[in-house]
């Protein structure tokens, strides 16, 4: 129709302004209102539970990296502290084990200064430094020389018993041949039976008596001791523990096994012993004494 405008393609409501000023005042209402009556506490706490999934569900993902850096981090800490505990207890077992040794050195070193005091001879304390070259051979070399006074032909002890021998004097070292050489024989005696004999090293660690009858005075665990015939070593100092008696009626002689009685191969401080001093001269004026009590014996037996 002519004069007339078409209708509105969209229906238009208030003005924006309006609503606008409509909406602030109805927050306005409702925080004033909410304020005073606290009616929508209900309300908040409802609608927080209901977020509450969500809001966990958001954080899962900042939650879990913050926790796998924690966790990584706490595995690298406990890695670089494992290993300094194990470097520190490494280096602990170290010192323990030092210090074993060195309490075991002292009572050893106790002990051996008691036999010293015990010993009618100059002795001298000498360490073993190291085992001879020659692996064929039971020597090994001591830390003392000509310079401490040390000759060849010695006897070496420790607290328990006879070692070896010197054998061979530098200036500055000397070489000890144990009793297990296969070279070295030393005169002794059994002392249950006061048997003599000569032990001889088998080279193995062991000794042996050798050249005894098959019918020969001697037990398993009989004390073997030093005879003094020899004019180097004491008499009466402990050699060795018979280990057993093999008897054979074809053979001559017997084969009797001994143990050392001192630690030959195991401890390294050692007792170097002088030579024995031989006994004073009679003094002049004693022997014209000594005749006449010869004299005075001789009258009164014949009377």
């Amino acid at each position: 129709m002519v004069g007339h405008s078409p209708p509105p393609f969209f229906k238009r409501g208030p003005a924006p302004l309006a609503k606008l000023v409509f909406f602030l005042v109805l927050s306005l209402a409702l925080l004033v209102s909410d304020l005073n009556l606290r009616y929508l506490d209900a309300f908040r706490q409802g609608l927080s539970v209901l977020a509450y999934p969500l809001q966990m569900a958001a954080a899962t993902p900042a939650d879990f990296v913050r926790n796998a850096s924690d966790y990584f981090a706490s595995l690298v800490r406990l890695q670089i502290e494992n290993k300094e505990l194990k470097s520190k207890q490494l280096k602990e077992g170290e010192r323990l084990l030092r210090l074993e040794q060195l309490e075991q050195e002292n009572r050893h070193l106790r002990t051996l200064l008691e036999a010293r005091e015990r010993q009618p001879v100059k002795s001298t304390v000498a360490e073993i430094m190291y085992t001879a070259k020659d692996p064929f051979s039971r020597k090994v070399i001591l830390d003392k020389g000509a310079q401490a006074g040390i000759e060849a032909g010695q006897a070496v002890v420790d607290d328990a018993g006879v070692v070896g021998q010197i054998t061979r004097v530098f200036p500055m070292q000397s070489e000890l041949t144990l009793l297990t050489d296969k070279d070295q024989a030393i005169p002794v005696m059994v002392v249950r039976s006061g048997l003599r004999a000569v032990l001889f090293g088998s080279g193995d660690g062991l000794m042996e008596l050798r050249y005894l009858a098959a019918n020969a005075d001697v037990q398993p665990g009989d004390k073997i001791v030093t005879s003094g015939l020899d004019g180097v070593f004491l008499a009466g100092l402990p050699v060795a523990t018979v280990a057993r008696v093999e008897r054979d009626q074809a053979q001559t002689f017997a084969r009797i096994p001994c143990l050392p009685a001192a630690g030959v191969e195991r401890f390294t401080h050692v007792l170097v012993l002088g030579h024995r001093e031989s006994l004073p001269a009679r003094p002049p004026e004693v022997e014209p004494v000594v005749s006449k009590l010869k004299g005075r014996r001789a009258r009164s037996a014949k009377e």
